[in-house]
């Protein structure tokens, strides 16, 4: 009994001992994790903020460019761009080291440094320098921003001068390096040559954060074919940064920056591919999640790339083989339209020795007699003619200045007004309209509103105003000045506002298009990219025929106009009777502005055709030609374009890349 006794004690003995052994674990395991939470808790929250998901976006190729039959006339070509990559916590000082080690194996253009980034680099490099600017009393009452900031006041030109062309090489380089974000490529270069990528592959183990990334820039099939029309891109300007960065944009993206590139920006904008880096204590972690980008949607352009390099060469050669006609700043101006829909067929300039299509929609002219239709139609709608009206043409005088037509033309009626292109026929209708009677040489009433009646009336066939041409500016014309009797007369016959040859072509399409002025168009479709570049995608947008306005001229009286134009060029006395022979049916005005001093003048012909349905309308400006010059070359640039677009109309066949769409030996039909 005495044993039994012995190994009851020693059970319970062993249990306690076990039982306290416990305790002790949890007790322990209890006061680590009150430790963790209460002690090291904001530690180990600080540490979970800085484990983070980092996206980065990387460009994708534009949208391209085809024109209406389907030839693609804006490409993308692959490039190499030299990147840097910033880290999440970046340091100036390591920027700075890999900006110099590249500034000895790129060249980088220096022009775009501004002061600021100067100011900034000499901070940057001179640090000794830079704080003896401020004395050790001011920066008491001082924060570093603002001792910053008077640091930077108290630069001076002496200061820059120590900084070498070398130091801006690096600054340049530097700069580029500044404007990206933390894990997203910023491009520092874009196009680098083979011998720089060469040299950075060589020494990219010294180059932390810097790449070489394929990429692509703008190629043009027909080279400078329509070129400014196409429109630039490049770095987002910096006066538009916040608009696109609150569209999403990053600050190194690549955008349109004119003409169609900027109109259809968000159209041609590729859908970026995505990469989601995790970082930790500032270190990438683990592998790259990468989501694929896709290429920006195509445009489908109204333009007929054969018919371009056709009106190009014809306004080449003739401009280049007449220069001696002109008195100044040989020019000439082209546009093309379809008067039913506003589709723009072609549409050129040549400026001095090449082409700049700037001009076409964004300078203006004096348009001389190409405009006394729409006169014609405003005397008929304001009841001071009507159509059987007959004004006898002679020389008159008006405050003490004799006015007079090319040749005095006697008693003549509207229609004869335009084949012979009358001056004082419109001299009466405008007078008649201001409520001045010439015979008894009285009263003009309210001369202000008269000018701006007659504006109104020009103003309804485009003249003036926007033509609404789906490009992100345009120019208006310029408003005459100085509303006095005279010059409410020269207003009549085109020779006191100016306007653009897009306006003067909106002007004569809306007469033959029976009053309905079209809103001209450069692109028919966005598309979504094709399965390949030779076959178009699906339809993401169509644009319809867009009616502006409806003149308020009744059909009969703008009948009565067209039959007019089509008199110009049949007329036995009509002033573009030398081509009446066209096979097209052609209806037009010509017009004589003079300019410089009545020293020269500006040579325009506006013209549609066929005249009972028409296809095409055209206008031609030809500015600051010789008055004593023989020359005609707005008539041989009408009928060199007219020409070519009724051949392409029987014979359409693909364009030719430097083929010339008119032999140069062939003779203009005058």
């Amino acid at each position: 009994m005495t044993n039994q006794k012995k190994k009851k004690n020693h059970v319970p003995a062993r249990l306690n001992l076990l039982f306290f052994a416990v305790f002790i674990l949890f007790s322990a395991l209890i006061l680590r994790l009150g430790v963790v939470q209460i002690v090291q808790g904001e530690d180990f929250t600080r540490e979970l903020e800085r484990t983070s998901n980092v996206t980065t976006r990387i460009d994708a190729p534009r949208g391209l460019m085809y024109d209406r039959y389907g030839n693609i006339v804006v490409d993308n070509e692959l490039e190499l761009s030299l990147t840097y990559t910033q880290p999440p916590r970046p340091s100036e000082r390591e920027k700075l080291e890999v900006a110099q080690k590249l500034s000895h194996l790129i060249e980088l253009e220096t022009s775009n440094i501004t002061e600021r980034d100067m100011k900034d680099f000499w901070i940057l490099t001179r640090r000794e320098q830079a704080l003896d600017k401020v004395s050790v009393d001011e920066r008491k009452s001082l924060d570093n921003s603002e001792e910053y900031e008077l640091t930077l006041k108290r630069i001076t030109d002496e200061d820059f001068s120590e900084i070498t062309e070398e130091e801006k090489k690096v600054l340049a380089i530097k700069r580029e390096m500044d404007r990206g974000y933390a894990l997203a490529p910023q491009r520092i270069k874009q196009g680098i040559t083979t011998e720089e990528a060469h040299s950075i592959i060589e020494h990219l183990a010294e180059l932390p954060g810097v790449d070489i990334l394929p990429d692509a820039t703008r190629k043009y099939v027909y080279e400078n074919t329509f070129k400014s029309f196409f429109g630039r891109t490049g770095s987002i300007p910096k006066e538009s940064l916040d608009f696109y960065l609150s569209r999403g944009y990053d600050r190194s993206d690549i955008v349109g920056t004119s003409f169609l590139e900027l109109q259809y920006e968000q159209a041609l904008r590729g859908q970026k591919a995505v990469v989601e880096n995790i970082t930790s204590r500032g270190s990438v972690v683990g592998t790259a999640i990468e989501k694929l980008g896709q290429r920006g949607n195509d445009l489908v352009l109204t333009v007929d790339m054969e018919l371009q390099i056709g009106v190009e060469d014809i306004l080449r050669r003739e401009v280049e083989g007449n220069r001696g006609a002109y008195l100044r700043d040989p020019a000439a101006y082209v546009v093309m339209m379809d008067p039913k829909t506003g589709d723009i067929y072609a549409m050129a300039g040549y400026e001095g020795n090449d082409f700049d299509h700037f001009g076409v929609v964004n300078k203006s002219f004096e348009m001389g007699s190409t405009i006394k239709g729409a006169t014609v139609l405003a005397g008929l709608h304001s009841g001071v003619i009507n159509p059987n009206s007959i004004i006898h043409d002679a020389p008159i005088r008006v405050g003490g200045e004799t006015k007079r037509s090319v040749a005095t033309m006697g008693n003549i009626n509207s229609t004869t007004a335009l084949e012979r292109s009358s001056n004082v026929y419109m001299f009466h209708i405008v007078m008649r309209m201001a409520g001045f009677n010439y015979s008894s040489q009285c009263c003009w009433n309210d001369l202000a509103g008269s000018y701006g009646d007659f504006r109104s009336y020009l103003n309804q066939f485009g003249l003036g105003v926007e033509t609404g041409i789906d490009l992100p500016s345009e120019g208006l014309g310029v408003n005459g000045g100085v509303q006095q009797p005279g010059n409410l007369l020269d207003f009549a016959i085109g020779q006191f506002d100016t306007y653009t040859p897009l306006q003067l072509a909106q002007y004569v399409a809306t007469i033959a298009n029976d009053g309905y002025r079209m809103k001209p168009q450069l692109v028919k479709e966005i598309r979504e990219p094709g399965s390949s570049k030779e076959e178009l995608g699906r339809v993401v947008n169509q644009f319809q025929p867009s009616v502006m306005n409806r003149v308020e001229m009744s059909d009969e009286h703008i009948r009565h106009v067209q039959r007019g134009f089509r008199q110009v060029i049949v007329g036995s006395r009509g002033t573009g009777r030398a081509l009446a022979n066209k096979p097209y049916q052609l209806a037009g005005k010509t017009g004589t502005a003079q300019v410089l001093n009545n020293r020269g003048n500006n040579q325009t012909f506006v013209a549609y055709a066929p005249y009972d349905d028409p296809k095409v309308a055209v206008a031609v400006v030809v500015p600051n030609m010789n008055r004593n010059s023989s020359a005609t070359i707005s008539r041989n640039i009408l009928s060199g374009v007219m020409d070519k677009f009724f051949e392409l109309e029987e014979r359409r066949q693909s364009p030719s890349v430097n083929t010339p769409a008119v032999d140069e030996d062939e003779e203009n039909n005058d």
